[in-house]
């Protein structure tokens, strides 16, 4: 399996902040696109001199809404993407984007710059689910915006929360059927998570409403699976589901350890250099990342060495959420046998040659089987 190599471009900017979001992003007051293009194209380049030779299978816009960023911003980081690096055949470069008028008006625009795959942040189709969550689409724009991307782009995916307060698995069924019969051959379902800090984290605290129960919440796990593997959308990881050739290459960068280069405010990044994981994590708010940048010519807050101990375990906690699983080598296989056998007894997990996978039961607690299994 021949390694990736992708750049990960995140746009720290929104027009509202969900209050289920945990991201490093800030409310949209208006930017500067030259400096931002002067910084991230820098950044880059920074990153370019250390990566020599390879080149790119992947580029991600995300954020926040890179939707809403100034155009020649993303122009001008797929040129510099380009140019420094070369594109592999056939690359995946994919921007996250909100079904409202104001981002499908630009998607044909995105597709001009170079874009061949849109994420969009659907969420849900349930008008009042939809207020809950703080989006700022309705269910009827919803459907137009993934017709319109359709038409525009040849991979598209859209993110789903389900696992909601008192929502049904008939409810659930009704929006998931629903969400399979647009077309769309991947799609990204979540279930909705309570993150520290959050506005809903608050929320829950005061005892305004209270999350789903875990047993409702893993039958409509178990429901999930069953009705996208029908629909020929099968799990290829716990919360991703798609045709056959249709998986997100990007995201397996991070599940597959692979290399990525991470640009923008609160980007992380992992670059292999003389054989050592190096692990990099820029400044969290845009004026310091971008002072950062313009000072030094990177923006990564942090850069540091990754021990073994901290590279098997991205590989479990990252490899065990696919159906592939986590390749292991000797040594690691020697360092967790005693941690592995009782969770094959178990039917937990299982041994696929050099990969160890985690089975059906496995991935419903992967959660717990991770606590026992990560030294």
């Amino acid at each position: 399996m021949t390694a990736g190599f992708g750049v990960y471009v995140h746009w720290p900017f929104c027009a509202r902040i969900c209050p289920y979001c945990d991201f490093n992003i800030y409310r949209d007051r208006g930017v500067d696109a030259e400096r931002w293009t002067r910084a991230l194209t820098r950044e880059l380049a920074y990153w370019a001199e250390r990566t020599q030779g390879r080149r790119l299978t992947s580029v991600y816009f995300g954020g926040g809404t890179p939707s809403l960023a100034p155009l020649p911003v993303i122009e001008a980081v797929i040129d510099e993407c380009e140019r420094l690096w070369g594109f592999a055949p056939d690359p995946e470069i994919t921007i996250e984007a909100n079904p409202t008028n104001a981002e499908t008006s630009r998607f044909r625009a995105f597709h001009t710059a170079g874009v061949n795959r849109l994420s969009l942040g659907v969420q849900s189709f349930d008008d009042a689910a939809l207020r809950f969550l703080g989006r700022d689409h309705d269910a009827a724009t919803a459907q137009s915006a993934i017709e319109t991307a359709l038409a525009v782009f040849a991979r598209v995916t859209a993110d789903f929360i389900y696992a909601r307060p008192e929502q049904t698995a008939r409810m659930w069924g009704e929006e998931l059927s629903r969400a399979i019969s647009t077309g769309l051959t991947h799609l990204s379902l979540y279930q909705l998570t309570i993150e520290p800090g959050t506005a809903f984290d608050r929320a829950v605290s005061k005892k305004r409403w209270a999350p789903a129960d875990e047993d409702v919440a893993a039958d409509l796990f178990d429901a999930t699976q069953e009705l996208t593997a029908a629909a020929g959308l099968p799990a290829y990881e716990i919360s991703n589901h798609a045709a056959p050739g249709e998986e997100s290459r990007h995201n397996f960068l991070y599940w597959r350890q692979d290399d990525y280069v991470g640009v923008g405010p609160g980007a992380h990044g992992r670059v292999t250099t003389d054989g050592v994981r190096i692990a990099t994590e820029t400044e969290l708010k845009p004026a310091d990342y971008l002072g950062m940048v313009e000072s030094k010519g990177c923006g990564a807050a942090f850069q540091g060495a990754l021990s073994e101990k901290e590279v098997l375990a991205e590989r479990l906690i990252m490899g065990l959420r696919t159906l592939e699983g986590a390749r292991l080598n000797p040594s690691e296989w020697e360092a967790l046998e005693e941690r592995i056998a009782p969770l094959v007894a178990q039917g937990l997990i299982r041994r696929c040659d050099e990969r160890l996978v985690a089975g059906k039961e496995g991935r419903r607690i992967l959660d717990t089987l991770l606590a026992t299994l990560v030294p």
